[in-house]
């Protein structure tokens, strides 16, 4: 890098997320588009590029190193990324830039060493989750019990979040569960910014029900019930192993129904499969209850595929554990979907029981295959939840919100109105 920085426009802002932009997408969208701020964004290297928004590439120095102690290796690579960021940071306050705000991502420790060199600047970091032994995912099914003696990993996963709330900056988290998992002496650090969804995008289309849709590799006719699922990886954390097990009676009550299923083979959270994907595992385990011809592992679909898919979706099943909630969610809610979801605390907080969507008891096959049966059984009350599904994402879930209340955060930090 060489000369200086073009001169300083109204506001500088500085986000930091390993993957290039993250939850940041739709805010640093909005503010490159007002063309009057200046946008720095740090990310590890990938092909992601947003028009008005200077991406400048870290790279860790080396992984975490295996001699370790295996409790705390994550934090060693936090480290490791904070000083890697702090590195590239360093360059452009050499070229004399200097943020009038910094938002980032407190997952990976990237953001710990900026308030050193850029002290006074107030720092807006995004605390997700905070890890405990009892009460959340941990512990919560019964088949993946996780033994006392890794109890000590568990807690120390929190070591990057201890050191981001001691900080003593501002924080911000999308859900009220997301929030209630930290203690509460940290929660008056942590301002709620929900998330939305482009209801534009994400929006119902009844007609894709009335017609043969061909989606993928998939056709469907009007005269066939289609479920969905969707998640990123195909995983017990989302209830894929449930799903699975619930097919086989899903399929034997409902002969004229397909379900499509996206999401990667690759697991993203909670233990790794024993043959190689739990896709696996479990067509295993289940054999000729997978029908082929009716159940159809699409893996990872794009964007345009997703939507129409879920506009199609005659009840889109939505699983988790007590743990963050999947933007799917939001988006299919937005598109008009009647949801069966996991009575969980991150799906109650978006979805009221028979008001606009299901909830089901989970981990629990019978119970799933049940709530479908008779959720598919009253296509009067699907109407229903699919409308009230669309009205309440417009009242609670509309990117526009999430755009104002970031904005409104960001000003309140800087002093500066955007």
């Amino acid at each position: 890098m060489r000369g200086r920085l073009p001169a300083d426009p109204r506001v500088k802002l500085l986000f930091v997320h390993q993957n290039f932009p993250g939850q940041f997408l739709h805010i640093a969208r909005h503010l490159a588009d007002a063309g009057t701020h200046e946008i720095l964004f740090i990310s590890e290297p990938n092909q992601n590029t947003l028009p008005g928004v200077r991406k400048a590439i870290y790279r860790p120095s080396r992984p975490a190193s295996r001699s370790t102690h295996g409790n705390i290796r994550d934090l060693d690579a936090a480290m490791v990324r904070a000083d890697a960021v702090a590195k590239t940071a360093g360059q452009f306050k050499g070229l004399g830039f200097t943020p009038d705000i910094i938002i980032g991502h407190h997952g990976w420790g990237e953001l710990l060493s900026l308030p050193d060199l850029w002290p006074g600047v107030p720092l807006l970091g995004y605390f997700e989750f905070f890890y405990r032994t009892s009460g959340l995912d941990v512990g919560f099914d019964p088949e993946f019990p996780t033994p006392v003696t890794q109890f000590p990993q568990v807690r120390a996963k929190n070591a990057v979040n201890l050191l981001a709330l001691a900080l003593d900056q501002a924080g911000q988290t999308p859900t009220r569960f997301q929030r209630d998992t930290y203690p509460a002496w940290a929660r008056p650090q942590i301002r709620l910014i929900p998330e939305g969804a482009n209801l534009d995008l994400c929006k119902p289309n009844p007609a894709a029900r009335r017609k043969i849709c061909r989606i993928a590799d998939i056709s469907v006719s009007s005269r066939e019930t289609l479920i969905t699922y969707v998640a990123r990886g195909l995983e017990p954390y989302r209830g894929f192993h449930v799903l699975m097990r619930a097919i086989p009676a899903i399929l034997a009550r409902h002969k004229n129904l397909r379900i499509a299923i996206v999401g990667a083979d690759e697991p993203s959270y909670g233990p790794t499969p024993p043959g190689g994907s739990w896709r696996r595992v479990l067509a295993a385990e289940l054999g000729a209850g997978i029908d082929p011809d009716r159940v159809h592992f699409l893996g990872r679909v794009d964007y345009d595929t997703f939507r129409a898919l879920l506009q199609r979706s005659d009840l889109h099943l939505y699983l988790t554990y007590p743990f963050v909630a999947s933007w799917s969610l939001r988006e299919a809610l937005a598109m008009g979907c009647a949801v069966l979801g996991s009575d969980t605390a991150p799906v109650r907080e978006f979805i009221t029981h028979g008001h606009n969507g299901l909830l089901v008891r989970f981990p629990d096959p019978a119970a799933l295959a049940d709530a479908v049966h008779a959720a598919l059984e009253d296509r009067n009350r699907l109407e229903a939840l699919r409308a009230n599904a669309r009205a309440g994402a417009e009242a609670a879930l509309d990117m526009a919100q999430h755009i104002e209340a970031f904005s409104a955060e960001i000003a309140r930090l800087t002093g500066q109105p955007l």
